[in-house]
């Protein structure tokens, strides 16, 4: 069974900085929206190469390419994936069919599979072989309770799955007093939440090469040397 973490956070707010101490080797970066990582050792993450099968970074939004990406790349030594922007995979396929002439009830089933599609990625991260991390990254929104969560593409989509709970660990990517920082615990107006005693503080440093070992250690995964 695969390790999925959800990463909440503002643009802006270190999500994908967290990827600087991650060794490149060992994961596969999803890109949901292409563009230069915000870090001086981004050089060192190569497009992947379907045909060799090697390199690090993946440029697609599309649900059953990221599904299956799940499962094969583990098979060429990627022990960590991260998918950023998830949010995109929601907006930008509802973005592509809002201009469709769609009667009422094919409007409502577009909601159906746009949520069906955020569903399966969440799945094929459970799924995904033994000891695989999967770390989803996505944008943040405020509901009309003042709760910070997830950012979806709206209510009806909200209604059918709340996406935070299908997730043991989530946390959440702050600037506090001019720090990058991950929360660890809930505030009580967010979805924050990881498993007793994984982490010792209620904000730490947004490492997600901390993260990855600290998970790593909790939960006795051994180092994989190959």
């Amino acid at each position: 069974m695969g390790i999925p973490c959800l990463i909440l956070g503002d643009s802006g707010s270190g999500k994908s900085t967290s990827l600087r101490n991650i060794d490149p080797s060992k994961a596969a970066l999803i890109q949901c929206v292409k563009k230069p990582l915000p870090f001086p050792t981004g050089k060192d993450w190569p497009v992947w190469s379907s045909d060799t099968k090697t390199g690090s970074i993946i440029y697609t939004d599309n649900s059953q390419t990221i599904c299956k990406a799940i499962a094969a790349l583990p098979k060429y030594g990627k022990e960590i994936i991260i998918i950023d922007d998830y949010q995109y995979t929601m907006a930008n396929e509802f973005m592509r069919r809002v201009l469709d002439k769609e009667s009422g009830n094919q409007a409502f089933a577009k909601y159906n599979e746009i949520a069906r599609y955020a569903w399966d990625i969440c799945m094929a991260a459970q799924g995904a072989p033994d000891n695989v991390r999967i770390y989803i990254m996505s944008h943040t929104q405020q509901d009309e309770y003042g709760k910070v969560k997830i950012k979806t593409i709206g209510k009806l989509l909200d209604e059918k799955i709340t996406l935070e709970g299908l997730f043991t660990i989530v946390m959440r990517s702050m600037r506090n007093d001019g720090k990058y920082q991950f929360t660890t615990q809930n505030n009580g107006f967010d979805t924050v939440k990881t498993p007793m005693g994984l982490f010792e503080s209620e904000a730490i440093d947004n490492d997600l090469n901390q993260v990855d070992q600290s998970i790593k250690a909790y939960y006795g995964i051994q180092e994989n040397t190959q």
